[in-house]
C-alpha cells in the first residue's frame, strides 16, 4: 500500500526525528518503521499489526511534518493466532 502526504522537500535531520517521533510517543512507540530519503521526499518502511495502528503513525507523522513529503510502504502483518493446527508431513 503506498499513500502520499506532503509538498516541501525534507532537510537532513528529519528521518532521526521521525524516528524518535515514533519510537518516543506512548500512543505508537514504534520501533519497527525504516525512514528513507529519497527524490521526492521520505519513504516510511515496515510492518505494523493493524490498518489501524498504520494510520496513526501516518497521521502522528504527517501532523509533525505537514510540508513534507510522505510516502508510506507500511504494510500489515497477522497478528492473531492460527485459527487451525498445521498438518506437518
Amino acid at each position: 500500500m503506498t499513500e502520499e502526504h506532503g509538498g516541501a522537500p525534507p532537510d537532513e535531520y528529519v528521518e532521526a526525528e521521525i524516528h524518535r517521533l515514533l519510537a518516543e510517543d506512548p500512543a505508537v512507540a514504534e520501533q519497527g518503521i525504516t525512514v528513507v530519503h529519497r527524490e521526492r521526499g521520505l519513504v516510511l518502511y515496515g510492518e505494523v499489526e493493524s490498518p489501524h495502528r498504520r494510520e496513526e503513525i501516518l497521521r502522528r507523522v504527517a501532523e509533525r511534518f505537514p510540508d513534507l513529503p510522505i510516502t508510506s510502504d507500511i504494510g500489515v502483518i497477522r497478528a492473531q493466532a492460527p485459527t487451525q493446527a498445521e498438518e506437518l508431513p
